[in-house]
């Protein structure tokens, strides 16, 4: 765990353009997650995303840099799933980042085809790498929104 290390809430908010079903499919299905996941200048190929999107199953991607074919794993386990409404997971630890994680995706039909979205996950990490954690979510969540659009 990184030195100076304390817990850590992010909480983001978006109102997507884009019916809930549309969204939930969007963080559900392998070749929708490989549209969006991550900020730009990675890419998360769909053969690189296992999903068993239940209580207990397991989430593993494997994203690539663009520039030089570095690799960064991101392994969950979901805690709760109620379709189309919320996800909630318990992501492993990743070294030199943080300790763990557990976040929750909550989905509320706004009508005329919008959703809001609220992504919070508390995260046990330094205040700097706390603060690039939210930067590449928002980063991501822009990615979604233009997917969705």
């Amino acid at each position: 765990m990184p030195e100076g290390a304390t817990a850590q809430v992010i909480t983001i908010t978006r109102i997507l353009d884009a019916p809930r079903q549309l969204v939930w499919r969007a963080w559900t299905e392998p070749e929708q997650l490989a549209c969006w996941w991550g900020t730009r200048g990675w890419s998360t190929p769909p053969e690189r995303i296992m999903m068993d999107v239940r209580p207990g199953g397991s989430f593993r991607l494997t994203s690539v840099c663009d520039e030089d074919g570095r690799t960064m794993v991101t392994e969950a386990v979901f805690l709760e799933v109620v379709e189309p409404e919320r996800l909630s997971f318990s992501e492993a630890p990743r070294e030199g980042c943080h300790e763990g994680a557990v976040g929750t995706v909550s989905l509320t039909e706004l009508g005329d085809g919008r959703t809001e979205m609220v992504f919070h996950s508390r995260i046990q990490t330094t205040g700097e790498l706390g603060g690039n954690a939210q930067a590449g979510l928002e980063r991501a969540f822009d990615r979604l929104a233009e997917h969705l659009s």
